[in-house]
């Protein structure tokens, strides 16, 4: 086991950056607990928790987790959050069967997800990237 690991996830405009070290159990995003940190959807916490509960209390009861979470919205950083701590977990313990479970629950666990929001093209309605300007005949 390492002394310090440093992961990070991105999902869509959102970026988590996460420290796993020796510690007391504990969850830290943006210097707040997870429940703070989530007080107004349970749904939140309990996706962050997902890594944690797949690797088991044996595991999770001896580290303490830091995340720095910006950009995106809240769903996007609680998948970013969600993919960093998971990351972080693998590569301070170092087990592959740890990383065969978190990509059998969910794939997005430890791999990106390659789609991005697609430009809005030039010359077009300013309403998105495919919207046209409505054509009329009369």
């Amino acid at each position: 086991m390492a002394e310090s690991v440093h992961t990070s996830g991105k999902r869509k405009t959102a970026k988590a950056r996460a420290s796993v070290t020796e510690g007391d159990g504990t969850l830290r995003i943006n210097s707040r607990p997870v429940h703070i940190w989530a007080d107004q959807s349970h749904m939140q916490a309990e996706r962050i928790k997902e890594p944690l509960n797949i690797a088991g209390s044996d595991i999770v009861e001896d580290l303490e987790i830091t995340v720095d979470a910006e950009g995106g919205g809240k769903q996007g950083q609680t998948e970013a959050i969600r993919m960093a701590i998971a990351r972080g977990i693998v590569e301070y313990t170092g087990s592959d069967k740890l990383e065969r479970d978190f990509r059998d629950y969910d794939r997005n666990m430890m791999v990106e997800d390659p789609r991005r929001t697609e430009t809005r093209k030039p010359s077009q309605s300013s309403k998105g990237a495919r919207h046209k300007q409505q054509k009329s005949y009369r």
